[in-house]
């Protein structure tokens, strides 16, 4: 049996009907799940892992562990992973910061000590490490919906955003095959590509100018600081604005494991054009 945390969200949803349509018994793991959120015959599991629940899956042939924001800078990371430990294998979704910026509190510090927590657990573990995900772009889903604009700072700065479908992907090699024991993945797009650049992939999957709007980095934070807290928000600006070389450098760990090239923002966008109509 494996179970896959944060199984409604952009990763983990793929990952359960990747997994499910792939023949394994699949725990789904949410803290708001119903039956009609997964696959036929996938089991789904209300829970929150910041707090003991009696319903919540422990041990297992594999876990896909997702820390929430809120968990990430709050939760004990030896009491949330203890449930796991007598699992085989735990794969878990942690952040490029870790390597590129150890000295943020959110982005290196937080997800570090998760790290350390499963390679402590007594499990097989491996550690997934993703750049900026292609789904941010869904913040701009409100605003080209109501007026066909998308503002962000830092327009023609780019990263190589991954598509989460391709860290899904990686993450059911990890936890169906073997050769992935004390492995540590930097996972990212194929190329940098700017907000400037993501507004116009987006405008040519919808069919329709789309006008980019340069926001400041001050007017950017305001909109952050209503979904997320302040050290993630200030970190995250930071690596947007002025990432490292780390940070821009193209990862050849998603074609290594999956024998393809990663998705390219613009085919995120044409599969998800619907969500900006």
């Amino acid at each position: 049996m494996i179970v896959v945390t944060g199984a409604t969200g952009n990763v983990g949803r793929t990952l359960v009907r990747l997994l499910a349509g792939q023949g394994h018994q699949v725990t789904a793991v949410s803290r708001r799940i119903t039956p009609a959120d997964v696959p036929s015959g996938v089991r789904a599991v209300a829970a929150d892992l910041s707090g003991p629940s009696a319903e919540a899956p422990s041990a297992a042939d594999a876990v896909f562990l997702l820390v929430s924001g809120d968990l990430m800078m709050t939760g004990d990371p030896a009491g949330v992973v203890a449930p796991f430990a007598g699992s085989g294998r735990i794969v878990l979704l942690s952040s490029l910061g870790v390597a590129s910026r150890p000295e943020s509190l959110s982005h290196g510090r937080a997800f570090a000590a998760f790290e350390r927590a499963v390679m402590d657990s007594g499990a097989e573990w491996t550690i997934l490490r993703p750049g900026g995900f292609a789904s941010n772009a869904y913040a701009w889903a409100p605003s080209i919906k109501a007026s066909r604009t998308a503002a962000a700072p830092f327009g023609d700065v780019g990263i190589p955003d991954i598509d989460p479908d391709d860290i899904a992907a990686v993450a059911a090699a990890t936890l169906t095959s073997p050769g992935h024991a004390e492995a540590t993945y930097e996972l990212t797009g194929p190329a940098p590509i700017t907000p400037r650049q993501r507004a116009a992939a987006i405008a040519d999957a919808i069919g329709e100018p789309v006008t980019f709007l340069d926001q400041t980095r001050e007017e950017a934070r305001a909109q952050m600081l209503a979904h997320m807290p302040a050290p993630v928000a200030d970190t995250t600006l930071d690596v947007l604005g002025a990432p490292t070389p780390h940070e821009q450098r193209v990862s050849p760990n998603v074609e290594k494991i999956l024998g393809r090239a990663p998705g390219t923002f613009a085919a995120w966008a044409q599969r998800n054009a619907a969500a900006f109509r």
